[in-house]
């Protein structure tokens, strides 16, 4: 089991269409998680047929990859609207978050939304201006909206203090200024391992998991994903579900798994 110092478990957020989804694929191919693909307009994480149908990320994702050595644990949001209760989901799975901005439109209202939960869920944040590479792009005016947004939501003075890069996510690349020569996304991969926190939890002690998503296997049955705040879970662990501060049921843990790249890995 990898050192929680070696983890970091971040979500992605911002208004629908200023690049979530391509960033995290961005990140994929960055870490050789996912060679190069026939079809360069196909979204990895895109996954969901509605989804592909609608050009939107609808259910969030979990992927992880390695970089320097850390398991960087991402999780792809929704950005539009109509599923926020997707986004709400995820914020206590993350200690940090990427808010992506795009470089024309600014902060939409949903951009408003989705950072006010990761501030009040105390979420440590890092701000990526995406899509530099246009040539209607307004960084200055851009960069003063999103202080504008920060000093009205944030908690505490620390969230205030945020580094700024900038990245054409559709090109893979990101920059921490913009005079830097454009090669690749690893900045903002260094700012994750730098600025986000690892978890944090206490081992010896009963455990105790949130559960924010269901998934379901043909052949293991109900999969509950989720972030253990304390104790261990082991195969064939006794465990109880809260429901309202009491237990509403008993169940026994058949298999445990970890998101290694996409795919859930059995330990």
């Amino acid at each position: 089991m990898p050192s929680a110092d070696n983890i970091r478990n971040i979500t992605i957020i911002a208004h629908v269409d200023h690049g979530k989804t391509t960033l995290v694929d961005a990140f994929l191919k960055q870490s050789n998680t996912f060679s190069d693909r026939e079809d360069p307009g196909e979204l990895i994480m895109d996954s969901n047929p509605l989804e592909r149908e609608k050009g939107i990320t609808i259910l969030a994702k979990n992927v992880s990859i390695k970089y320097r050595s850390v398991k960087i644990n991402l999780i792809d949001t929704p950005g539009h609207a109509d599923f926020s209760g997707e986004v709400e989901r995820v914020m206590n799975m993350a200690d940090g978050c990427i808010l992506l901005v795009d470089a024309v439109d600014g902060p939409m209202p949903q951009t408003r939304y989705v950072l006010k939960q990761a501030m009040d869920y105390g979420l440590v944040p890092i701000v990526l201006i995406n899509k530099i590479d246009r040539k209607e792009r307004r960084i200055d005016e851009v960069l003063n909206e999103i202080e504008d947004l920060f000093l009205e939501l944030a908690r505490d003075e620390t969230q205030l203090d945020y580094p700024v890069l900038y990245a054409s996510a559709r090109d893979g690349y990101a920059l921490n200024a913009l005079s830097d020569s454009p090669v690749d996304i690893k900045p903002v991969l260094d700012a994750i391992l730098e600025k986000i926190p690892p978890p944090s939890g206490v081992i010896n002690e009963p455990l105790q998991i949130l559960v924010t998503a269901l998934d379901y296997d043909d052949y293991a049955g109900q999969i509950a994903v989720g972030k253990i705040s304390r104790g261990v879970v082991k195969q064939k662990s006794k465990v109880a579900l809260m429901q309202a501060n009491e237990v509403s049921s008993y169940h026994v843990v058949e298999s445990v798994s970890l998101y290694e790249g996409m795919a859930k890995q059995k330990v």
